[in-house]
């Protein structure tokens, strides 16, 4: 590992990726590889945890082909010196701002979209002019290894490298010091990855997960509102960290959206058959989301099969937020549905739990659509939908307290890589002396209007 980071040291130090020309051609590279190993790609998730090809192209593929389509097109605008004002005190001069990349980076990826979210960190970081190491997650084993075979034969070590292993691994990379480190995972493994940080003050960005909320008004498009809904909470059988959480429904509306809840998930008919569901990732996910479950509170379910990891969708009602369901992030198929009558209640009980990284709002009333937007923090979300709001690049995506810290996607991404340092450029046909003479009150007045203080 060591020796891994010190080469990547040294190729950095020869200021190759500060050339935009280099940065682009290896992102069109990344581009080519990835196109002409896509059959491996959909074969390795496939047998990992039985993703259909259109899932795997639709929610990770396509977006990783437009980060560096993204990328490509304005990583010169991005990179480009930035001219600033320059306030009086400091007359006569030029300020500027100059994005310069990290230099070492290490990206640590999660395994519920294991090539997304090990690679769309590691576009950003290319952009920024970055060397990268890429830890993806060990779960999907077949996976993880195509990753390490795709990247590994086609880019230099030195530049662009895929380290596999377990937690081992993970902790020996840790101990490492790197320039910049991105992490994606749970919010606990997130705090470990922060004290490791902490030791060599690495920068981090951490991608965590959360409860989140999705608020259903009586005035909502109640068949629209259902139709995404089933679509985000199920999506990838639930083993999504912006999914809906669980479901905060006005009293009034509850049975009728229940009744269509149950009747459009059976309609969708989620099985491996029809290739728009995908197994639960491993046996202890399965038993951990099987213990999530009050039987007595179970509106709807299909039927299970533990063997082959299926894991119906799950609709349970009467939940209260003291439920063992409620407890901690679900990343399943299950979705516990919770009644409100007052939205200031409903708002006090969100705002009890950790920060959520996503909050989704179902209503056509602009005073309960600010309401909720202004009193509860979170990392982002969407008004009359679920999830797509990650499918826009000129929206940072990213958490706040628990549910993480930095952004990423489009130029924030290449901002997550970048230190914007400053410079003062100063005129030396003058020098004034005000600086230099001794103090005078009359100094300290002009010193106040020079501040405009």
């Amino acid at each position: 590992m060591k020796e891994i980071v010190q080469n990547q040291n040294l190729f950095f130090d020869k200021n190759a990726t500060k050339s935009i020309a280099f940065r682009k051609e290896q992102l069109k590279k990344l581009d080519r590889v990835l196109r002409d190993n896509e059959k491996a790609i959909y074969e390795s998730i496939y047998m990992d945890f039985k993703k259909s090809k259109f899932d795997v192209f639709s929610t990770e593929l396509a977006m990783i082909y437009a980060d560096i389509s993204d990328a490509l097109a304005n990583l010169n605008s991005w990179s480009k010196r930035k001219r600033v004002r320059t306030n009086l005190v400091n007359f006569p001069a030029k300020s500027y701002i100059y994005p310069e990349p990290l230099g070492t980076v290490l990206v640590i990826g999660a395994w519920n979209y294991p090539f997304l979210l090990s690679i769309a960190p590691a576009v950003a970081a290319i952009a920024a002019g970055n060397t990268v190491v890429i830890k993806p997650s060990e779960v999907p084993a077949r996976t993880s290894a195509v990753i390490a075979d795709i990247i590994n034969e086609n880019f230099d070590a030195s530049f662009f490298h895929v380290v596999e292993g377990g937690v081992d691994v993970t902790t020996e990379l840790l101990a490492q010091k790197w320039d910049k480190i991105f992490f994606t995972g749970s919010t606990g493994v997130g705090k470990i990855v922060y004290q490791a940080a902490a030791k060599n003050l690495t920068p981090v960005t951490l991608e965590l997960g959360g409860k989140s909320p999705a608020f259903v008004m009586k005035d909502a498009n109640l068949d629209v509102t259902v139709n995404r809904l089933v679509w985000g909470k199920f999506l990838n059988a639930g083993q999504t960290c912006i999914a809906p959480d669980y479901l905060l429904v006005e009293k009034s509306i509850k049975d009728e959206l229940l009744k269509k809840l149950k009747a459009r998930i059976v309609e969708m008919d989620f099985s491996f058959f029809n290739e728009n569901y995908p197994q639960i990732i491993n046996e202890r996910n399965y038993q951990r989301l099987k213990s999530l479950i009050e039987d007595d509170k179970i509106y709807y379910a299909g039927e299970f099969n533990e063997e082959k990891r299926y894991f119906p969708p799950v609709l349970m009602n009467e939940v209260n937020f003291s439920d063992k369901v409620m407890e901690e992030e679900i990343f399943g198929p299950i979705f516990p549905v919770l009644s409100f009558e007052n939205l200031d209640d409903a708002i006090k009980e969100v705002k009890a739990l950790p920060k959520p990284l996503a909050c989704y709002v179902f209503t056509k009333d602009e005073g309960n659509k600010r309401k909720v937007l202004n009193e509860l923090s979170f990392g982002g979300g969407a008004i009359n939908d679920a999830v797509m709001h990650i499918a826009n690049p000129n929206m940072p995506f990213g958490g706040v307290g628990n549910s993480g810290m930095g952004s990423y996607h489009g130029k924030s991404g290449f901002d997550a890589f970048s230190h914007q340092k400053s410079v003062l450029d100063k005129a030396t046909w003058i020098d004034p002396y005000i600086r230099y003479n001794k103090v005078s009150d009359n100094k300290l007045k002009l010193f106040k209007f020079l501040f405009r203080v």
